[in-house]
């Protein structure tokens, strides 16, 4: 199944500490790109996520969002007075060693990770609450995923089908469009009132027929179309597949072009590269 890079969910836990808000946010990119925002209490959490994420995704960036709300009372302060010790011996060593570097004020030392702890408050059962709460994030986004890339999938089927049709048409003009070219040589020909040696003529005629003969980009087009078919079919991720074969089916698209010799040809040509373009923009969201 094809997997969306883009999507959303939000979820919420509520107990008698406070309550939790998670919200995990994935857009497309090249690589598996991950940021967090973590509060400091829960930032253990970070690598433990961090490698459930690798598991799950292979591309995309993606932010995750924890919020801690405690309940009124479950908020107190306290001073860790180890660790505030610590702090200040360190500082007192930085002034020996650098006398010119400012100190941090009060404040600045209560901000330091660690120096205020909160009282009354469960870390064991707010970080499993996290974690609980992670895992079902995950599970609904990957579901999200999931689902976004099943209509990105309709959505390149469609174009599939349109693709297919335009080479179906191509190759019914084939006919009359050297039958076309034929008779416009022999007229300007008539027109000059020239006299070309018919071994020269008939060579002019088969160059001629050599330069509007597509029949090995539509059979190209043809077989890419089917291996995109296929690709979405595939599991895991096929992203950078697809993005290769729209690179190759611009290509013949835009060699079909160059050939072109008469208008019907040539519409043809655009519209194979407003479905590519189509399908191209649409896959950069696909994992």
């Amino acid at each position: 199944m094809v997997h969306s890079m883009t999507a959303f969910t939000r979820q919420r836990h509520e107990a008698a500490w406070g309550s939790l808000h998670l919200e995990l946010r994935s857009v497309n990119q090249r690589y598996l790109d991950l940021h967090f925002r973590l509060p400091d209490s829960l930032r253990d959490l970070e690598p433990i996520w961090r490698d459930a994420l690798r598991q799950r995704l292979a591309r995309g960036k993606l932010e995750c969002t924890l919020r801690f709300e405690p309940v009124n009372g479950s908020d107190s302060l306290s001073v860790d007075r180890t660790r505030l010790k610590a702090l200040a011996q360190a500082l007192v060593e930085v002034r020996s060693e650098l006398p010119g570097v400012a100190m941090p004020d009060a404040l600045g030392m209560l901000q330091h990770p660690g120096i205020l702890t909160a009282d009354s408050v469960d870390q064991d059962a707010i970080q499993a609450a996290a974690q609980t709460l992670f895992n079902t994030a995950l599970d609904d986004l990957v579901a999200g995923r999931a689902r976004e890339g099943e209509q990105l999938a309709e959505l390149i089927r469609t174009r599939l089908v349109g693709i297919r049709e335009q080479v179906a048409e191509v190759r019914r003009l084939l006919p009359g469009i050297l039958t076309r070219q034929r008779q416009l040589l022999l007229e300007r020909l008539e027109a000059v009132k020239a006299e070309l040696d018919p071994q020269r003529l008939e060579a002019e005629l088969a160059l001629m027929a050599q330069k509007a003969d597509v029949d090995e980009e539509l059979d190209r087009l043809d077989t890419h179309v089917s291996e995109v078919e296929r690709q979405l079919t595939q599991k895991g991720q096929v992203g950078r597949r697809l993005d290769f074969l729209m690179q190759e089916l611009n290509r013949e698209a835009n060699t079909l072009s160059s050939k072109s010799v008469v208008a019907e040809s040539t519409r043809c040509a655009v519209e194979l590269k407003v479905l590519i373009e189509q399908m191209r923009e649409q896959i950069q969201n696909i994992e």
